[in-house]
């Protein structure tokens, strides 16, 4: 879970995800987005990965990023449950992975 909130603590990050949760987008739209450098920006999609908040889809020279929720989702939770506000707001994780809510660092 770590990783996930690593990957959350950047408002770059954050507005990636944004941006993924309304459709997939190759790495050059993202970029084009952003006053950033593309090393800079990759470094940022490489944090993204590496918490396995977006799957890179790499065909020829061109990566489409799609956000994945469920693990967005199943950390947000996991942290929510880490304090007792599951009971609170109602929520539950039946369906997610035991992993999805552990730190594996």
């Amino acid at each position: 879970m770590s990783g996930v909130f690593k990957a959350l603590s950047d408002p770059t990050r954050r507005r990636v995800l944004q941006l993924l949760r309304e459709r997939p987008m190759t790495a050059g739209q993202l970029a084009e987005m952003f006053p950033l450098s593309k090393a800079t920006m990759s470094g940022h999609f490489a944090v993204l990965r590496e918490a396995d908040l977006v799957d890179a889809d790499k065909r020829g020279t061109t990566i489409t990023y799609r956000l994945k929720m469920s693990v967005l989702e199943g950390a947000l939770l996991g942290f929510a449950e880490s304090f007792g506000f599951e009971h609170k707001l109602g929520l539950s994780s039946p369906t997610l992975p035991r992993d999805v809510l552990e730190d594996k660092a």
